[in-house]
């Protein structure tokens, strides 16, 4: 997702909802900048974008007719006369294009084809181990997304573009695999050419936590701009959203909560190859290896979720002190960051409230109270979809940013 900021924005209020802010004297506002204003779905006429942004009343018209021509916008009627002709309203198309998204796990693929907004048009999941490697994990993306836009009754023209997530280390910027530990052949593959070769659309990258991050926040969490999103699985990982967007780092590697060291734990061994690491000792594949060492069988996150709701009280401890192991790393990143809110999703919070009580437990007990003061914990909402959404999310928001459109052969003549 592009890191240029609008060159305005809009700013909660106290029941959460958005409004626009006028943006700075001097400012330059494009019809891209319009444009992200109408996307709270509000319709509004030329008069009132005229009053928002400052600009003149025929500058909007000339940047609201470029965006009528895209589709991007369309009439939603008239308002109320208060005299002459009733002025009409605009408000933004979701259904003007649509993206393709898809949240490829280690051992599982989740697809989704949804509009502009974010609302799922056609999905699909199945078992898919990425382990075969990039080009059968791959072809089948292509095969199942093409089968997709059909179900959805939708041509390849109207994609925007596709996003994919992997488990493992990406370099945004190009689309690349890095050193990923559970990826056999994926390392340095250049994904988004593959794609591109057979799907000739636009094709962006990131890892499964950072677009999980983004499905929560853009679907169940948008009045909370600074985010933290856990995905506690088979590993351990955390989604970091600043000011909205996705903060991935100098080299994409924020939030790889997983391998910071938990007190005590030393002689625990990690597969990263370092010992005493948060995911080597409060992950779902920990806690299972722990349960077995005592005689009671678990072969992973899925069988420790089953245990716990079942009342297996070996299992609930195990998940109590994940929760507190996790909060002991998250508390110094409360204190470090400054959240609005902390997401814990993946499949170890299926096990209930369990694993969350143990988070609060510890980060209320030792983060600072001004940055506990107003921080919430909660478990995800949008469930197994959020990534698959997510994924054609970071799509939308980098073809649809102001200063992209703006620059973009359609806008510069009208815009």
């Amino acid at each position: 997702m592009s890191s240029s900021k609008p060159v305005w924005f809009t700013s909660p209020v106290t029941d959460g909802s958005p409004v626009p802010r006028r943006p700075a004297p001097g400012a330059s506002v494009g019809a891209g900048a319009l444009l992200r204003l109408l996307r709270d779905g509000t319709p509004r006429t030329r008069s009132e974008l005229s009053a928002i942004t400052g600009l003149a009343r025929s500058t909007v018209t000339g940047r609201v007719d470029a965006l009528l021509a895209s589709g991007l916008i369309a009439p939603t009627g008239e308002t109320a006369s208060t005299g002459g002709r009733p002025p009409a309203t605009f408000a933004f198309n979701p259904a003007a294009r649509i993206v393709l998204g898809a949240d490829l796990g280690a051992t599982h693929a989740r697809l989704a084809v949804t509009d502009l907004a974010g609302n799922v048009l056609a999905a699909t999941t199945a078992d898919l181990d990425i382990a075969l490697g990039p080009k059968a994990v791959l072809d089948w993306t292509v095969e199942h997304g093409l089968a997709l836009l059909a179900e959805a009754g939708r041509p390849v023209g109207d994609l925007l573009g596709v996003g994919i997530g992997l488990p493992g280390p990406v370099e945004h910027d190009t689309g690349r695999a890095v050193n990923p530990p559970i990826m056999p052949g994926w390392d340095g593959f250049d994904v988004p050419s593959y794609v591109r070769e057979r799907i000739p659309v636009p094709v962006m990258v990131d890892n499964d936590v950072n677009i999980m991050a983004l499905g929560e926040h853009f679907t169940a969490w948008r009045e909370h701009e600074h985010l933290l999103f856990i995905k506690a699985a088979t590993g351990i990982g955390c989604g970091i959203i600043v000011g909205g967007q996705v903060y991935r780092g100098a080299q994409g590697a924020a939030g790889d909560m997983g391998h910071i060291r938990v007190a005590g734990a030393d002689d625990v061994h990690c597969r990263c190859g370092n010992t005493g690491c948060l995911e080597a000792v409060a992950s779902g594949a920990a806690i299972a290896k722990r349960l077995t060492d005592q005689g009671i069988r678990a072969g992973g996150s899925l069988d420790v979720v089953e245990l716990a709701r079942s009342g297996s009280v070996p299992a609930l401890r195990l998940v109590r002190q994940a929760g507190r192991d996790i909060g002991e790393v998250l508390a110094g990143a409360v204190n470090f960051f400054n959240p609005s809110i902390i997401v814990i999703g993946g499949s170890l919070a299926l096990a209930g409230d369990h694993l969350i009580a143990g988070v609060r437990e510890v980060i209320y007990q030792r983060s600072l109270p001004l940055a506990t003061r107003h921080l919430r914990i909660a478990a995800a909402r949008t469930g197994e979809g959020s990534g698959a959404i997510g994924a054609g999310v970071m799509v939308i928001e980098h073809a649809l940013d102001p200063a992209r459109l703006d620059a973009s052969t359609d806008f510069k003549t009208n815009g």
